[in-house]
């Protein structure tokens, strides 16, 4: 399937650019018609997808790389954020509520993705970095009204 839109961005796996991403994102997907709630909802599930990237992928290494993408489809908006840090050896129980390798953490940034989006898939290798793509369902009047006006 074909993007109709998209916005790439690549930045340093520095703590400052999780507030590039959620706003790149936002400003992205204001144009599709989200109500704010919505529209702060996925904002928290990027933090938290980048924020990951940064403690866990890169473990606050400032020269790491996190590539985030976002993409318009006929039917969604996909959220894609991957860094090739150190991967996860046990993702199913990262996934889980609580866990995660720093202990000053709460651990609930998969759990908040989950929530927040309609759909999370996470892909991950050790020592090869960690994929998290999410998904949002287009508000119902937005598909219509999109493509008839672009």
């Amino acid at each position: 399937m074909k993007a109709i839109n998209h916005i790439k961005l690549e930045f340093p796996s520095i703590a400052g650019n999780v507030r590039l991403a959620r706003i790149a994102v936002a400003a992205f997907a204001s144009e599709l018609d989200y109500d704010v709630s919505v529209l702060e909802e996925i904002k928290v599930a990027v933090s938290e997808a980048v924020t990951n990237a940064i403690v866990h992928g890169y473990q606050k290494d400032p020269q790491g790389i996190v590539t985030l993408t976002a993409s318009l489809y006929d039917s969604s908006l996909e959220i894609v954020v991957e860094d090739r840090g150190r991967g996860i050896n046990k993702l199913d129980q990262a996934l889980e509520p609580g866990e995660g390798t720093d202990p000053e953490r709460m651990g609930l940034g998969f759990v908040f993705m989950r929530t927040f989006m309609d759909e999370l898939e996470v892909t991950s290798e050790p020592d090869q970095g960690t994929k998290v793509i999410m998904r949002k369902k287009l508000p119902g009047e937005v598909k219509a009204q999109w493509f008839n006006e672009n």
